[in-house]
């Protein structure tokens, strides 16, 4: 397992595969399999069966998870970047590369 540089809420910008340039914000993350959900990018078309929580059933719309390595850490003003580590006093804290800016 390798270290992920993104995490939960960041705001990503895809950049490679069917969904390029497409922005959003970071759901959640699955760390084994080194994917993201990314609210509103690669959303999908999945049949349900009716049940308790949804007792009509049908299709429903849900975003599919993305590979890491197709995202990129988006700055303040909207530009993509990429992360570095740096230590300020004795806390470790995630910079832009781009704009040496703390994330």
């Amino acid at each position: 397992m390798i270290k992920l540089k993104i995490k939960s809420g960041d705001n990503v910008k895809v950049i490679a595969g069917d969904h390029k340039g497409s922005e959003g914000k970071v759901l959640s993350i699955n760390r084994e399999k080194n994917k993201a959900i990314v609210e509103g990018v690669n959303v999908v078309k999945k049949h349900t069966k009716p049940s308790a929580q949804n007792p009509q059933g049908g299709i429903i719309e849900k975003e599919a998870p993305i590979h890491i390595s197709n995202l990129s850490l988006l700055t303040a003003k909207g530009e993509t970047t990429r992360v570095g580590y740096k230590m300020e006093g004795d806390k470790k804290v995630r910079y832009s590369k781009k704009s040496n800016e703390v994330i």
